[in-house]
């Protein structure tokens, strides 16, 4: 066939079949709502949440009694002995690389468990960029066990990896950009108890960006030392506008506050600028936003391996994260399917993603992300690394309409239009 085209389909006799064959996925994800909000209801109750707790302070924030009441309601709903939810927060990114620096020192092993991890943190780390400021600069060490051929962790080599007593493990929970499974809850639990057996003194850190209210629990309800995940992906609820969490043993959160802020001030410092509100409300709504972006995901995946093209995770596999992953092997089929979920977004319909360098990253990326808070990507949205296979990475979805809405949009542009050329 030629490049940047599919054999015509019936678009609507497609989208009908996937909705018909995922109901009962559908009905199973809107029923787990309910263990998820009750656990935050339940937090809320234990901590007298009040319309007083919306208020905020200006200056350094000392005292903002919502602040820390929103903390307490997260370490409760993570399953955590504290935690430290912060507008100061940039991304997901900042919120990992506070902890990597709040706990590690000279001389220290940081082992990432689950292959190279995410774009982003190889500038932390140090494998890419040169005077930045980097772990490798303060002279820590860094390794990182290849996965198995399946993309599972290799818990055997990890076992033997431990003997080099690394100071903290880096855990992702997430795919990333990568094509393998994500994390689940239980293998993280076995990572951990596995960690703290043969090497007590290791840390075992999560980045939970993207997991949370996908499984029953959270990581640091199996073991997990600490985690770290953004306001504007899943706990956000969609409104969140900015921020990051930390959650674990209260030490290494105020460790990790102490590289938000500075030695002595720590989590006590840091307003939440008349936000509270929002962030409360976001916690409540997030249960359900999940649980329709795993319901979006679903829909994706049938599609496109109806289409011929490999999904992962495919349909009927267990989620761990709100991330669908296609790979479409065309940097034309890429971008023209990118173009059609920007044109079914919410905002910015009108303009057409390109293929653009972003900090960060290695590689340009092309990227449909109409969020209504930028680079959000809770509203159904995609982006890809422009480098083969030329996977694209779908992302969030508030209600499964939209994502059928963009999915009907992408199709037609698949079969209907001329193949185009990339930019």
């Amino acid at each position: 066939m030629a490049s940047g085209t599919v054999p015509f389909i019936n678009v609507d006799v497609l989208l009908a079949q996937a909705q018909a064959a995922t109901a009962a996925m559908a009905a199973a994800r809107t029923a787990a709502v309910e263990g998820h909000l009750q656990r935050v209801l339940a937090a809320f109750r234990a901590e007298r949440l009040g319309p007083h707790h919306f208020a905020s302070v200006s200056g350094y924030g000392h005292a903002d009694s919502g602040r820390d009441s929103l903390d307490r309601v997260y370490a409760r709903v993570m399953g955590a002995e504290a935690a430290a939810v912060r507008l100061q927060f940039v991304s997901g990114t900042h919120a990992i690389a506070a902890a990597l620096f709040g706990l590690l020192r000279p001389g220290d092993l940081l082992l990432a468990v689950a292959g190279r991890p995410y774009d982003t943190l190889e500038w932390v780390i140090g494998l890419r960029g040169e005077g930045r400021g980097s772990l490798a600069e303060f002279g820590i060490g860094y390794d990182e066990l290849p996965l198995r051929p399946d993309g599972c962790v290799d818990e055997v080599a990890l076992a033997d990896a431990l003997a080099c007593k690394p100071r903290l493990l880096l855990i992702q929970r997430s795919r990333g950009y990568s094509w393998r499974p994500s994390l689940d809850p239980d293998t993280i639990g076995r990572i951990c108890e596995l960690a703290h057996h043969r090497s007590p003194d290791s840390i075992c850190f999560v980045d939970n960006c993207y997991g949370e209210f996908v499984a029953a629990v959270e990581p640091t309800a199996c073991g997990a030392d600490l985690m770290a995940g953004s306001l504007i992906k899943n706990p956000g609820g969609t409104i969140v506008p900015c921020g990051g969490y930390l959650a674990g043993r209260a030490e290494l959160v105020e460790q990790a506050c102490c590289r938000l802020t500075a030695p002595g001030i720590g989590s006590r410092g840091g307003t939440s600028f008349d936000l509270n509100r929002l962030l409360f409300q976001g916690l409540f709504l997030a249960p359900q936003m999940v649980s329709e972006a795993l319901i979006g995901n679903d829909l994706v995946a049938h599609v496109f391996q109806q289409l011929g093209y490999a999904v992962s995770p495919q349909p009927g596999d267990v989620r761990n994260d709100v991330i669908q992953a296609v790979r479409l092997g065309d940097p034309q089929l890429l971008a023209r399917v990118c173009r059609a979920f920007q044109a079914a977004s919410p905002v910015g319909s009108y303009l057409e993603p390109t293929p653009a360098p972003m900090a960060g990253y290695g590689s340009a990326l092309v990227m449909a992300g109409g969020t209504f808070i930028d680079g959000s990507t809770s509203e159904f949205s995609a982006d890809a690394p422009l480098r083969e296979p030329y996977v694209l990475f779908c992302q969030g979805g508030s209600h499964r309409a939209h994502v059928l809405l963009a999915l009907r949009a992408a199709l037609r542009a698949l079969t209907e239009h001329p193949p185009t050329t990339l930019p």
